[in-house]
């Protein structure tokens, strides 16, 4: 089989390291996988999962990425992949950091950092569902045993990585991926996520054209997923300028921002996020980076120039921090 090997660049500035280090510092799930050097992942093709290996190169403000993929055929979608994979700089970002003070102070000091999108919805479902009311850590530990255990084994670039396939894991029982310690509840989760893209209920091409409330309506139809998922699957993985208003990290980074260290409630975190407008997505990730980095320094007053009040959604469901 004709393997091969290319450069992709993309637009800067992209720090790699900053950017996907949200793939090592809960551990290694097996599905993103980056070691400091190598990324490893895979892309939906279809029904078929391609896997790629990247090493980074080039500068944050030409970065390039050095590619390995399983098939010479499949070098275009790999590169399409990529290509979405950090979401861009905006005109509407830009904007936010001229009236926004805290935004604009923290652009400058993580220049290039870049939210990672996660394409695949399956992984994007179940990244959230393993991520409820637990430690990012344990949420990495069982992905990794639902990828082991129900494999889609890929070896590409001297690199291994795994996939989830939805057909598979809608024909399980609920004590099969209970005996890898999820709960019922989540195992229940996992097989009706599955049980959804498999049947056609739901895919990526479904809900990329919804406005957000008929994407929220899509997910939320789906039992075990809440306003919590949907709204990250509209952030990290269709890039829409949505914040998770009830997400723990997100209301503990909103708080250290803004409210001198207040845990902000969700309509707090709404009413102050605003002004990000278009620009939400990235803001949002910039933000959560800098909690995580310890850089969020002095609160400042309350965002300057707020614009229209995001529509409230109902309460989220789970509230588990960064995922």
């Amino acid at each position: 089989m004709p393997t091969a090997q290319f450069d992709v660049s993309l637009q800067g500035p992209i720090d790699f390291a900053a950017s996907l280090e949200i793939f090592r510092r809960s551990g290694d799930d097996m599905l993103d996988r980056w070691d400091g050097t190598w990324l490893v992942r895979t892309v939906r093709d279809g029904a078929r999962a391609i896997a790629y290996a990247c090493r980074t190169g080039g500068t944050i403000d030409a970065p390039v990425l050095h590619v390995s993929v399983e098939r010479a055929s499949d070098r275009a979608a790999v590169e399409r992949a990529l290509s979405a994979a950090f979401l861009p700089v905006t005109v509407e970002f830009e904007e936010l950091c001229r009236n926004d003070k805290l935004i604009a102070v923290l652009a400058e000091r993580h220049r290039g950092f870049r939210p990672v999108m996660q394409s695949d919805l399956l992984g994007a479902l179940i990244r959230c569902i393993s991520a409820q009311q637990v430690n990012l850590k344990w949420a990495a530990t069982v992905r990794r045993r639902l990828a082991q255990t129900f494999r889609r084994r890929h070896r590409v670039g001297g690199q291994t990585v795994y996939s989830l396939d939805a057909y598979r894991l809608a024909s399980l029982a609920v004590a099969d991926i209970r005996a890898l310690q999820f709960t019922n509840r989540k195992a229940e989760y996992v097989i009706n996520a599955a049980r959804a893209i498999a049947h056609g209920e739901l895919s990526i091409e479904m809900i990329t054209h919804l406005a957000d409330d008929e994407v929220i309506e899509c997910i939320t139809a789906i039992r075990g997923l809440g306003l919590w998922t949907a709204e990250w699957v509209l952030a990290r993985t269709l890039g829409r300028p949505r914040v998770s208003a009830g997400d723990l990290g997100v209301r503990k980074a909103v708080g250290a921002a803004y409210l001198g260290g207040r845990m902000a409630s969700p309509e707090e975190v709404r009413a102050l996020t605003a002004n990000w407008g278009g620009a939400a997505a990235m803001a949002q990730g910039l933000l959560l980076h800098a909690q995580h980095e310890k850089t969020l320094g002095r609160p400042i007053s309350r965002p300057a120039k707020p614009a229209a009040r995001q529509a409230q959604g109902r309460s989220a469901s789970a509230r588990a921090g960064e995922i």
